[in-house]
């Protein structure tokens, strides 16, 4: 079925024809004469959608609502009455009714409006469910995947956290390697120190030097007063150093100093002062490579690498592309107040083709364009930028030989439309914004088409 109704009226023909055209149209129907009844089936059974009479005698269209509100929050509840009044339409839509029929009504006017309601509810329930099924591959720490590779990965995050060891994470830009610092900070033993970041590809020389060292008050013109370092700020907690491959020779000779010592000398100090840190390192680059051509120290290397963390690009975990690409839609929809819930079947075929140079920034960056440009509530081909159009096209061609005529895209969307609307025309017509019998014409065509 479509679609789970009650409808309530204690006018016996209107209840009868509304129970009936609304069973034509394909939905699992219940009826009754008064309020007290609709609120004793509230009890007992779920519906999505609630029609109702407003005015009865004893419990009345506003007890029913009130009682759908209380027991079956996801149902939809829709005011049919002969006494319309604007007052009274305001009153109901102000304590959460969806719509307000006036009577006589027109049979279109309850069908459309029945089929709306209920592609809210299907929405609602569509939203909560990915919700769930993105929560469900949320590690508690904000890490979202169901790729067994990266499970392992986190795995070993979490045995070595509370060893206090260095860590080096490698792996491509964009790939989350300080989602994953932060993960092994929260994991340790130091969660509730500072966590403390800084880009070493970001500073010149000795600014990098003045940020992680601090200085001595005179160290330099300007130093007017002492300044303790992020070394020494981080003390109790975990240092991250991204890029760290970019620091100079003689930066990374201060840091060798840090690790091995346990240690930090201020600029223009004289005495060294103890510092508690725990340093987390991150590169894009091949440090191995780094090493061999002498721009990166060996004896630093292994001080840093006792532990190596390795995160795959995302096109080697393309399973986590659709949960992902689900996650930012919530998180841009709710941030941007659009009502985008869907990504359309064939984008998400499109984004696990793409190679994603970019890796998870990138697919955050083409997820957040899609919510801000969709106008409706679903992220479509055309939301994409051009050159992924443009590859999947090509992708196409390759795999078919020819694109796809006008017709087959039009035969494969309204495919798609009734599947998800699980087969009702009606509510097809209304989505593809054609009438009935049009939708009718096609489908009976392409049938005979097909032999």
């Amino acid at each position: 079925m479509n679609g789970r109704l009650l409808i309530v009226d204690d006018e016996a023909i209107t209840l009868d024809n509304l129970g009936h055209i609304m069973a034509k149209e394909g939905y699992a129907v219940e009826t009754v004469s008064s309020g007290a009844a609709a609120v004793a089936l509230l009890d007992r059974q779920p519906f999505d959608v609630v029609l109702t009479d407003l005015r009865m005698e004893g419990m009345d269209g506003m007890d029913v609502l009130e009682k759908a509100r209380s027991v079956q929050p996801e149902a939809e509840v829709i005011f049919i009455t002969a006494y319309a009044t604007t007052e009274s339409a305001v009153q109901a839509l102000k304590h959460g009714a969806f719509y307000y029929i006036a009577k006589p009504f027109r049979l279109d006017e309850v069908r459309k409006v029945v089929a709306e309601a209920l592609a809210k509810v299907a929405l609602r329930r569509e939203n909560d469910s990915l919700r769930r099924e993105v929560e469900r591959y949320r590690d508690g720490d904000g890490i979202i995947t169901q790729d067994s590779g990266m499970q392992r990965l986190l795995e070993m995050a979490r045995q070595i956290a509370p060893t206090d060891c260095s860590v080096l994470i490698t792996g491509e830009s964009g790939t989350g390697k300080e989602l994953l610092a932060k993960y092994i900070h929260r994991q340790s033993t130091r969660r509730d120190g500072p966590y403390v970041a800084v880009n070493c590809g970001a500073f010149a020389e000795q600014l990098l030097a003045n940020e992680l060292f601090g200085h001595e008050k005179g160290a330099f013109t300007g130093a007017t007063a002492l300044k303790k370092g992020l070394v020494e700020t981080s003390a109790g907690g975990t240092l991250f150093l991204d890029e760290v491959t970019e620091m100079t020779p003689a930066m990374q000779v201060k840091l060798l100093r840090v690790l091995q010592e346990r240690e930090v000398l201020r600029l223009g100090g004289t005495r060294p002062v103890k510092c508690d840190v725990r340093v987390v390192a991150a590169t894009n680059r091949d440090v191995l490579e780094s090493v061999r051509n002498g721009s990166f120290r060996e004896d630093l290397y292994f001080r840093l690498n006792v532990v190596n963390l390795d995160l795959p690009p995302l096109a080697r975990r393309p399973d986590d592309i659709p949960l992902l690409a689900r996650h930012f839609v919530q998180k841009y929809a709710a941030r941007m107040n659009k009502p985008v819930l869907r990504i359309a079947p064939e984008v998400l075929t499109v984004l696990m083709g793409y190679r994603f140079s970019g890796n998870v920034r990138e697919l955050e960056n083409l997820v957040e364009r899609g919510t801000a440009i969709a106008q409706g509530d679903t992220i479509e081909l055309a939301h994409l930028p051009d050159n992924l159009r443009t590859a999947e096209a090509m992708r196409r061609v390759q795999a078919t030989g020819r694109l796809p005529t006008l017709e087959e895209q039009e035969q494969r969307y309204i495919h798609r439309v009734l599947d998800e609307v699980n087969g009702n025309q009606t509510l097809a017509a209304q989505i593809l914004g054609i009438n009935r019998a049009s939708l009718w014409r096609k489908l009976k065509a392409w049938k005979e088409k097909a032999g």
